[in-house]
């Protein structure tokens, strides 16, 4: 993918967009990187590489790649029931849940029958209030208020859900017996060499000189600057648009049977492949066809921030795009989507 037809300074003003940071992929490599802008608009602290951002439900993809590595190893399966996975609380048993099982496979691809209550799943609420994903599965929170449970039968309809990914996550810390950052910090960060990106657990760890604040649609700064998602496997991760190529490449390679995740190339496949007769739904990825080839992508939108990852996965080309500024409007309609457009042949 190459960047080209298009003025990115001026697009930015046209948008009121602060800052944008942009890695591409070609040959299954990393092959341009670009920043433009500033991190705060109080300041004139520029982008550059080791600038992090929120990258809000982008998590979702790097937890996916963290079940295929327990997949492999054979401690999780993506088709048994989660609740002989889960110990620290359970899928309530109901009416939905009779004929079909809760799973990783339908987690992943949000057709488990969970969805998330109205008005549910912010960002924190203080500095000091990070309740577990058990309290928060259990209802007994600000950020989810009603307790967690089926709302439709397995396979039965589409509800994207940060509930499920909530499920998941806790799935994975009583299995490995860790907490999440720790286990993402072991299984992705470390062997991927993903040195600028952290989880909340870690974020505050960060220099703010490194960290973007978030913007509103008029290019103002958002409350409290740095929004915090108290449960990180659907929204917690902080990275640099170069760290999370790192594993857009790394689900390239292992399509190619060679990954350093120790992922195989058939649960690779697997995670691009049509879940359930959903067309546009993977495991932790969405689907969409470009000139016949298979476009994969993940999206990110929260307070402050909007970014999207991009990837022509057999053809080895792809593109992270971030922005510390959220539009009000989906990422293809605004500023991403212009590079988006810019990027295809």
């Amino acid at each position: 993918m190459i960047l080209k037809h298009i003025n990115v300074e001026q697009r930015m003003n046209h948008y009121n967009v602060q800052g944008l940071s942009i890695t591409l992929l070609r040959d299954d490599e990393i092959s341009e990187h670009k920043n433009f802008g500033i991190l705060d608009a109080t300041s004139d602290r520029k982008v550059n590489d080791e600038s992090i951002f929120n990258a809000c439900s982008i998590s979702k993809f790097l937890t996916a790649m963290a079940v295929m590595t327990l997949v492999d190893e054979g401690l999780l399966n993506l088709d048994t029931n989660v609740n002989e996975y889960l110990i620290s609380w359970k899928i309530p048993n109901n009416n939905f849940a009779i004929h079909k099982n809760v799973t990783l496979r339908n987690l992943l691809s949000h057709q488990s029958g969970i969805i998330d209550p109205e008005h549910s799943f912010p960002i924190q609420q203080a500095s000091s209030d990070c309740p577990s994903i058990v309290e928060i599965l259990e209802g007994k929170t600000p950020y989810c208020k009603i307790p967690i449970e089926g709302m439709y039968e397995p396979l039965s309809e589409f509800h994207y859900s940060d509930a499920g990914y909530c499920i998941i996550q806790q799935v994975i810390e009583d299995v490995i017996n860790l907490p999440f950052h720790h286990v993402i910090n072991k299984r992705i960060f470390e062997p991927l060499a993903m040195n600028n990106s952290h989880f909340h657990k870690t974020i505050s760890t960060v220099a703010p000189s490194n960290l973007a604040s978030g913007h509103n649609k008029h290019g103002e700064i958002v409350e409290g600057k740095y929004p915090i998602y108290p449960y990180p496997a659907a929204s917690g991760l902080w990275t640099t648009s170069t760290d999370l190529a790192k594993v857009v490449l790394e689900l390239m390679h292992a399509l190619k049977g060679n990954s350093k995740l120790g992922i195989s190339k058939n649960l690779a496949s697997e995670m691009i492949r049509p879940q359930f007769e959903k067309s546009w739904t993977g495991l932790g990825v969405f689907i969409d066809y470009h000139e016949g080839d298979i476009e994969i992508s993940s999206l990110g939108w929260g307070v402050g921030f909007q970014c999207m990852v991009v990837a022509l996965p057999y053809k080895g080309e792809g593109a992270v795009i971030l922005t510390n500024s959220e539009l009000g409007v989906h990422q293809l309609e605004g500023l991403i989507g212009e590079v988006y457009k810019a990027l295809l042949p």
